[in-house]
């Protein structure tokens, strides 16, 4: 156990020392700050319940004369509890946040590394890019590439290009650009002697040395006055250009990388001189070695992206806003490649992946759930010594712009009471790397703990692929918890922004006067797993036991988004080819050795569509659905028929169907004509020595 220090906060919340059963000061980082101190003897991890003054009471912790034995963490009750309207009946909520706390860290994952040398490329007008190049150019290693003319200064110091971007890509450490010399001078080659100025009739050429193509008729004077460097040709072929940096300072009004979240090390300010400014602040540090964490892991073995060349699967691709996701395909089998420099850490791939090949590990399933399973015990707990008849909502949140958000809110409430709503007494607010990087699993997973409802906040800077996303998986979740007799327990509250406070309080307010919600069922003891799809079985299995109504015997339909259901199949097309057999990356659908029988099992279904798109005779079809587990698990027979035996040695060799379907296809080739029909319903080694017969 930890030891706890809470402050009042000079006296603004409604705190109760004996029912939190710690010691409660009024100014911890003030007046009382050596009841802090002492706490830094003792050998115990130490929870400080103030966030505000977390740096103040680190930098405390590292000039004690002993050395930190545990860590020193933070909690913050204030604005999340003491200062909302429910600040009186928190406690409960109090004692939920400081089990958080109290819980370990979670395991390291691996770290992605970058280098960067700072050779810093700035792209745009030359009005811009080049007075920023002459305060850089004594720090970082820069090079400027104008996209539109500017004087050039009179000391070559950097390299400067010109030019239109044709492609931009890449990361910290390493980008690479391409250009196209559209201008007949290369400034790279010009040494600014002036030459070609001087001899221009028509002005075209100023001090940019670039020539102004609408102004120039082609005398070609200034040819001649080059001719000796050879910077300048009417009739250069080799216009494409390309060299690689370490950063980018993207200037361009619209500036236009491939992604909607940029990689690191690329910076686009705009054209405001203080957004630049700092831009130009972060830029400078950029220099060195760095590392992330590598946020995902991938298991190519369950990935559903493609079979037989065949592509079903694209959910991750199409959602990742980075870029950082590819199609690749070998010898026909289909998977994804992450390029983890590029990956952000948002986890929408894991989301919407349906086999969990995708899986988010920042921190893991497991993780979360053991947290999430400790605050709901604890906060029922709490709730029945004091006779409180509430159950614990959980709001989940991006880390830095939830927490802000939540914080501000918090800050509202207090000051503005008549104005803002702060969090309900039974919300239980827990911070995660990104909003987008939470799914199914882990929603239902915190119902079956004890959670009466999942509430996402968004904070407005999700990219618009990520909302959509979470709207449809939260769609998709309801779907399910409808099909067992319960209501909507998962909900979006979305921001348009980190400063939107208004919506924020008026979905709380929302909830508030409403109340808490039952549970939907007794609080499950199992653990989440790192493998999506085995914790979502888990947790349908015992929603099932736990259901207001049973399913019926044809299941629910549920949401074309659906990572469970079955499969239709127009048995009069289906000739039992099993080509969907060795397609399926899942093992759900299988054949039988033995005779010409299609088998399916449900739960092994992802939905993948590849069986559909590879059946030649276009006779499956998706059916998202919930059936029961008990059925779910069952091996059941799709499609059976005789099998057709070799009228030379008896020998099963496909299906009547199959064979009729041969017969009339093929009935009319010359090849087949008279006699040679009966060879079409010999098996493959009887046809060959029929024929050699036949030509002896």
């Amino acid at each position: 156990m930890s030891q706890k220090l809470v402050c009042n906060c000079n006296g603004t919340m409604p705190l109760d020392a004996k029912a939190l059963g710690v010691p409660i000061h009024n100014s911890l980082c003030r007046q009382e700050v050596g009841s802090f101190l002492k706490a830094l003897d003792g050998s115990d991890s130490l929870v400080v319940a103030c966030t505000q003054e977390s740096a103040l009471f680190a930098e405390l912790a590292d000039q004690a004369e002993k050395p930190l034995v545990a860590p020193l963490r933070f909690v913050n009750i204030r604005e999340v509890a003491g200062w909302t309207q429910e600040a009186k009946v928190s406690g409960p909520k109090i004692a939920a946040l400081f089990a958080l706390a109290d819980m370990p860290e979670a395991e390291p994952v691996p770290v992605v590394n970058y280098e960067s040398e700072g050779r810093l490329l700035i792209v745009g007008a030359g009005s811009q890019a080049l007075p920023w190049a002459e305060k850089l150019s004594q720090s970082l290693d820069v090079s400027v590439l104008c996209t539109e003319p500017g004087d050039l200064p009179l000391m070559r110091n950097y390299p400067i290009y010109s030019g239109v971007v044709t492609k931009l890509d890449g990361f910290l450490g390493k980008f690479s650009v391409d250009w196209d010399l559209q201008n007949p001078i290369d400034p790279e080659m010009c040494t600014r002697c002036g030459a070609c100025v001087e001899v221009c009739p028509e002005n075209a050429i100023d001090l940019s040395f670039q020539i102004d193509l609408s102004k120039c008729k082609s005398h070609r004077s200034c040819v001649t006055a080059c001719a000796s460097i050879g910077a300048i040709s009417f009739e250069r072929k080799d216009r494409e250009r390309n060299a690689e940096f370490d950063l980018i300072l993207d200037l361009r009004i619209n500036p236009k990388m491939r992604m909607s979240q940029t990689p690191q090390g690329y910076f686009a300010p705009g054209k405001d001189p203080l957004d630049q400014a700092l831009v130009v602040n972060q830029l400078l540090e950029m220099v060195g070695e760095f590392e992330k964490p590598k946020y995902f892991s991938y298991n190519e073995k369950v990935c559903a992206h493609g079979r037989n060349g065949k592509v079903g699967c694209s959910s991750c691709i199409d959602v990742c806003s980075t870029g950082a996701i590819s199609s690749l395909f070998k010898g026909g089998q289909g998977s994804v490649e992450v390029n983890p420099n590029l990956c952000m850490g948002c986890g929408a791939c894991a989301t919407v992946c349906p086999s969990g090949a995708m899986r988010y590990n920042y921190p893991s399933v497991p993780h979360q759930g053991k947290e999430l399973k400790t605050v709901a015990t604890v906060f029922t707990a709490e709730a029945k010594k004091i006779h409180q008849a509430m159950t614990p909502s959980l709001l989940l949140h991006t880390l830095k712009a939830g927490t802000q958000m939540i914080d501000s809110l918090g800050r509202a409430a207090h000051l503005k009471p008549k104005q803002f709503e702060g969090l309900p007494a039974f919300m239980i607010p827990y911070g995660i790397e990104h909003i987008a990087s939470t799914g199914l699993d882990l929603w239902l997973g915190a119902l079956t703990y004890g959670f009466a409802e999942v509430v996402l906040l968004l904070s407005g800077d999700e990219d618009p692929a990520y909302r959509a996303a979470l709207e449809e998986q939260a769609n998709l979740a309801n779907a399910i918890l409808n099909a067992y007799g319960f209501d909507d327990r998962i909900r979006l509250v979305m921001a348009d922004s980190a400063e939107d406070l208004e919506t924020v309080s008026k979905a709380m307010a929302e909830l508030r006067q409403r109340g808490s919600l039952a549970p939907i069922c007794t609080p499950a003891s199992f653990g989440l797993s790192n493998q999506k799809r085995e914790t979502v079985e888990a947790v349908l299995e015992y929603l099932q036991k736990q259901a207001k109504t049973p399913l019926p015997e044809a299941g629910v339909v549920l949401p074309k988004s659906s990572l469970l259901g079955g499969l239709l199949i127009n048995q009069d097309a289906c000739t039992l080819c099993m080509s969907c057999v060795s397609s399926c990356p899942e093992g759900a659908l299988l054949d039988n050795p033995d005779e010409p029988k299609l088998s399916f099992i449900e739960k092994q279904c992802v939905q993948c569509g590849i069986c559909v798109q590879t059946c030649p005779e276009h006779a499956l079809t998706l059916n998202p659905r919930l059936q029961t587990i008990e059925q779910r698990k069952q091996r059941v027979t799709l499609n059976e028929t005789q099998a057709f035996h070799c009228i030379s040695c008896g020998k099963p060799f496909g299906t009547m169907k199959m064979v009729d379907l041969m017969l009339a296809k093929l009935g009319a080739h010359g090849a087949f004509a008279g006699a040679a029909m009966d060879r079409l319903k010999m098996c493959s080694d009887c046809r060959v020595v029929d024929m050699v017969k036949k030509e002896i």
